[in-house]
């Protein structure tokens, strides 16, 4: 039973170490290509269990088909308006050609070789294109820098697809100006915002006097239309009052008269008043005590009704 159990054991090592040497497994997210003394006999994209010769016959080397990220280094450019502008960049990239790849860049870092030579040629050819003006801006309708990257992006990708990959997106991690230049872009700056400031007060100073005009146009309409109904309805009580001082007048002659003097004594005369008037004057006959008695009927019937004489009646009225 010893030996038996010993051959036994020794079939399974010696199978283990078969299947180890010729079977191997090909993953969904790689590429698997099968070199025979060096040379590639097969590729195979999809995943699954596979068979080969032993090693050293043939060997089996493995690409990542997953996107890969390769970092530009900050580089110096130059803008279509002489601008020296600083970029760090980073390009996403996928193997899609093994073989090719394999035979061309070998490897990641054969990869990131070339995507450093073409991202910066790439870059600086379209940067050069274009002002700084449509790089840095808040302007939306101005903004060029996300067509700039496509465009990168899109003459990468032809000139990478000969090395068996190709560039999936180009991005701008920063964007900034080298230490000589930026004290100068943040002055051109600071001037550019306050002219704008300039022109935001200025047009608000604008649109406030077009606002007052407005104010004092429909002011002025208002004051000329009040005015004018004010002085209507003046000119209507004028009219009504003539019309009652007529009525007045033609009623009782004598007491309308005698009103509309006392009416005049009352206006210019107080106590600090003295007066100086021929002695015929019609102003002064109410005031003659020797015309008491000419007052008008309907006055000495307003008279108080006592002892008093023509005379107190008269002045009686006076100082009222």
């Amino acid at each position: 039973m010893k030996p038996l159990r010993i051959t036994a054991l020794g079939i399974l090592g010696l199978g283990f170490l078969a299947a180890t040497l010729t079977l191997y497994q090909v993953d969904t997210t790689e590429y698997a290509i099968v070199t025979q003394f060096g040379r590639p006999v097969r590729v195979l994209e999809y995943p699954g269990l596979y068979i080969k010769a032993p090693d050293p016959i043939q060997n089996v080397l493995k690409i990542s088909k997953q996107i890969q990220v390769y970092n530009l280094p900050k580089t110096e450019f130059l803008s279509r308006d002489k601008k020296n502008i600083m970029v760090e960049a980073y390009a996403t990239w996928q193997v899609t050609d093994a073989l090719a790849f394999l035979k061309n860049v070998n490897n990641l870092r054969g990869a990131g070789t070339q995507l450093n030579d073409i991202i910066k040629a790439e870059l600086g050819a379209a940067l050069g294109q274009v002002e700084l003006g449509s790089l840095v801006t808040v302007d939306a309708s101005e903004a060029s820098l996300s067509d700039t990257l496509n465009a990168v992006k899109e003459r990468a990708a032809a000139r990478t697809g000969a090395y068996g990959f190709t560039v999936t997106d180009v991005q701008l991690k920063e964007l900034t100006f080298p230490e000589a230049n930026l004290t100068s872009v943040f002055q051109r700056m600071r001037s550019e915002r306050e002219a704008i400031a300039r022109q935001f007060r200025s047009e608000g100073a604008e649109e406030a006097a077009r606002i007052r005009a407005e104010a004092d146009t429909e002011k002025a309409k208002i004051l000329a239309t009040a005015n004018r109904e004010s002085a209507e309805t003046r000119g209507t009580a004028d009219a009504e009052a003539i019309a009652i001082y007529a009525s007045s007048f033609g009623k009782d002659k004598d007491f309308y008269r005698f009103t509309r003097t006392l009416e005049a004594y009352d206006k210019f005369i107080d106590e600090g008043t003295t007066l100086i008037l021929p002695a015929d004057s019609d102003l002064l006959q109410y005031l003659d005590p020797r015309n008491a008695l000419k007052l008008p009927s309907s006055a000495t019937a307003t008279a108080p009704s006592s002892n008093e004489s023509p005379e107190v009646a008269v002045g009686s009225e006076f100082n009222k």
